[in-house]
Parts: structure tokens; sequence; C-alpha cells
């Protein structure tokens, strides 16, 4: 990989990659050799956010119909519990003419609903998924093959890794998962991040926004670009750190801020939490529950909720017991009071909250007036 780099802190600090772009080099690799007969000992990869990678690759392993490589993930100077690992890809020849992607050894099985991927799919979220099988696709095509390839990603140290994960807790067994939506790794301080945040909110203050749209991330900033006359160009991603930019927000004098999210993240500031990294907070199910039975909800349908994998899980849940609607109402409604508590009553707030499964979810009462003060 090109030695990418960002400043915090004022220090440099380098970049890395992420689980899912090792197992599409890794992948891409191996079709090479499986295809071209030729050793690859280091691949390009465009990565979601444009970027492209050389990727070098490790243990190689070449059969008569398949070919094994690795990867070795780089955390950069942000590492994690997977910095290091090998990621593993093994791609052989098939003849009905498909592509088809699964996980092996150390690659977590998905055993509960609400996750990224399906009860009984490995633990291969769908960004990598497609990175991986647009790799091997275009490899294929390269070389003219038709009949058909599988591609296993394994990681022989994944069990082990998984441990000092949140994985076992989520119902992802057996492994780690393969990760990633940029495909960078970007080492971030806290303090560097929330710097960032405030001075995107300055430039948008200089330049004469009196409104501006807070995304916690990727997700938000996705959903909102879909959503009707609301202003992109004032889009700040604001990560974790929502009380902070509130913070800010009535420092600059601004007269709104519209909060568009996943209930995964918005659910925590229904109950007041302002920074919603997990390692601070992570009471999502718990506020859920809380709000369930405030809903009317049964004991047994407050303890499945309590019970859930994930959000989207609980709003299944909720759903079929016909709750989702008034859980989401006052959801909105507490996540639009608590904004205002942070910030003073100093200037108008409201939310929008969405899910992956359900789409739009719920919206405050004040976040009608927002959307329109933030088309103009």
């Amino acid at each position: 990989m090109s030695e990418d780099t960002v400043f915090v802190g004022g220090k440099r600090l380098r970049c890395g990659y992420t689980t899912g772009t090792c197992a599409a080099a890794a992948s891409k690799a191996a079709a090479l050799m499986l295809l071209g007969g030729k050793r690859v000992e280091q691949v390009d990869i465009t990565v979601p956010s444009g970027k492209t990678l050389q990727i070098d690759i490790h243990e190689i392993s070449v059969s008569e119909d398949s070919v094994r490589c690795a990867a070795k993930k780089d955390g950069g100077d942000d590492i994690d519990a997977t910095h290091g690992a090998l990621v593993f890809s093994t791609v052989k020849k098939r003849n009905d003419g498909k592509i088809i992607l699964d996980g092996g050894h150390g690659v977590g099985r998905v055993t509960r609903k609400g996750l990224d991927q399906p009860v009984g799919n490995a633990a291969i979220n769908h960004v990598p998924r497609h990175m991986i099988l647009e790799a091997v696709n275009d490899v294929a095509e390269s070389f003219g093959w038709t009949r058909g390839l599988d591609v296993i990603i394994d990681v022989p140290e994944g069990e082990t890794i998984a441990k000092r994960t949140f994985n076992p807790n989520l119902g992802i067994l057996g492994g780690i998962s393969i990760l990633g939506t940029s495909g960078i790794v970007m080492p971030m301080s806290e303090s560097a991040l929330i710097a960032t945040i405030t001075k995107e909110m300055d430039m948008l203050v200089a330049e004469g926004h009196k409104y501006i749209l807070l995304v916690p991330g990727n997700y938000g900033k996705d959903y909102s670009e879909g959503m009707d006359n609301i202003g992109a160009a004032s889009v700040v991603k604001c990560s974790n750190f929502l009380g902070e930019a509130l913070d800010h927000a009535v420092e600059l004098g601004l007269k709104g801020v519209l909060l568009v999210g996943n209930i995964g993240k918005l659910v925590k500031v229904a109950g007041g939490i302002m920074n919603t990294h997990s390692r601070n907070a992570d009471c999502r199910l718990e506020i859920l529950t809380a709000y369930t039975i405030g809903a009317g909800g049964s004991a047994e349908v407050a303890k499945e909720v309590l019970n859930a994998a994930t959000t989207e899980a609980a709003l299944d849940i909720l759903k079929e017991a016909g709750l989702m609607d008034k859980v989401m109402s006052v959801l909105a409604d507490k996540i639009e009071y608590h904004m205002t508590h942070r910030t003073g009553g100093k200037l108008e707030v409201g939310a929008v909250m969405f899910s992956s499964n359900y789409g739009k979810l719920c919206q405050s009462k004040s976040a009608e007036h927002l959307m329109k003060e933030l088309d103009e």
C-alpha cells in the first residue's frame, strides 16, 4: 500500500486498510494466479473511498484447480484486534458459470437476525462482499473464463481474535467479521476528530449557513442524500461526538441543527447519551426495552427486545407486536428533548431516524421545519 498519512494531534499517522480490503486483494491475486498461471506477489485494489492500494500477497499455495493466498491486515497507526492477521482466499474452478463466495475457518457465522447478513451466512459484510466478487469477476472476464469460481475466505487466527471483539455477544460465532465501508482505516484521536468536526462547522458558517445537517457517519450521509430538499452542501459528519457538535453549534450562533442517523446510533440519544461510541455507552436495547414497556408492551415482548442481537432485530419484534410506530414516535420526541436540553434551547433542533431494513422510522416535531430551512 502507498504510505497514506493523516495529521492527528500534530503528528503524522499512517493509514491502514480493512479486513474487507485484504479479502478482496487475496481473492484477486488467487484468481489471477489460477486463471493466468503466473505467480502474483502484489495486486492493486481500488477501494470504495476511491483510493487504489497496492497490497502484498503472502503464503501462496497453488494446485491444479485452485489457488490459496493471503493479505495481511494493516491497521496503520490505529491498530485493533485484527492488526497483523492473515486473511486468506482460496479460489477454485467451477463448471456451472456461477461465482460463489463463502467464509471458511476463522470467519464467523451469523446466528441471530438483525445483522448485516442473514442467519447462516458467513459474516462478510455487504461492502466487502461486493469488493471481493467484483475483483474476482473482473479477473474472470479478463481471461474469458465463464465456467464459474468458488471463493472461500478464511482467517486462521479468527476464532482467537473474535474473543477480543463483540462478535460472540452479537451472535456471530466461530470467528471474526470481514468488515469495511471505505476500505481504509483512518487513525484518528478523539481530540483530532472533534477538531475536524468543529472546523467543518466553522467553514459552513463562514459560507453563510445558519442551519446545518449532522450525520453520525457514512450511513447517515448516504441516507440524507436520498432525502428531498435538505441542502446536502451543509452536511457535517459528527461521528460519535454529537454533544460536542451541538455545543459548537451554540457557540457559533447557528439557528438550527437537524440530526439524521440510523437507529443504532440515535436510539442512544433518546437516552440522553451524547457520545455514542460503544465503549462509552452501549445501552441501545435497554433504552428500546424501556420505551417498549412505556408503549404498553408486555413483559414477554420487552424481554425479547432486551435479548435481541441488534436494534434491527428488535424492530422486527416491535413490528410483529404492533408497537413499532408507537415506540418510534416516543423515541423521536425524546431525541429532540435531549438535544434541546444539551443546547439549552438556544437553537432549534430535530431528528430523523431510519433503519437499514425499514427505511424511515420517525422524525421529531421540529424536523419538518428544519428540512425546509436547509432547503433554502
